[in-house]
């Protein structure tokens, strides 16, 4: 089914970027997938690698995670022919790009945590 804009070609395709970009955040702004992200950093490593650099996730979250954040082009997935199977992950650029974003938002909620707690303590009490 096709979507028809009232408006012009522009926006219709402004309307589908924003769709998409919502889209995109909402999944890749999880709490397991910002720790995949900044476990792998600039290292390669097997999924039972990845497993023990995040604490709590269980298995089927880091394979959903993995699965999704390859599906999104933000790390490679290498299957080496060997017996038993080594699999491998890793950032592509764009996922190093993003984990640049991510340890800005990091650095962002150490400079103000102080602020934010005195903040929620106010609001609460």
């Amino acid at each position: 089914m096709k979507t028809s804009y009232s408006g012009s070609p522009e926006d219709a395709d402004l309307r589908r970027v924003d769709s998409l970009a919502r889209e995109i955040f909402s999944d890749v702004a999880n709490k397991w997938a910002l720790l995949i992200i900044e476990a792998l950093g600039e290292r390669t490593l097997r999924f039972t690698e990845v497993r023990g650099e995040i604490e709590g996730i269980s298995h089927k979250m880091l394979t959903q995670n993995l699965r999704m954040l390859e599906r999104y082009g933000l790390i490679e997935r290498t299957v080496h022919p060997v017996v038993p199977p080594r699999v491998e992950y890793a950032l592509t650029d764009p996922g190093r790009d993003l984990r640049v974003t991510i340890a800005g938002l990091c650095d962002w909620t150490h400079r103000y945590l102080g602020h934010i707690e005195a903040s929620r303590q106010r609001f609460d009490g």
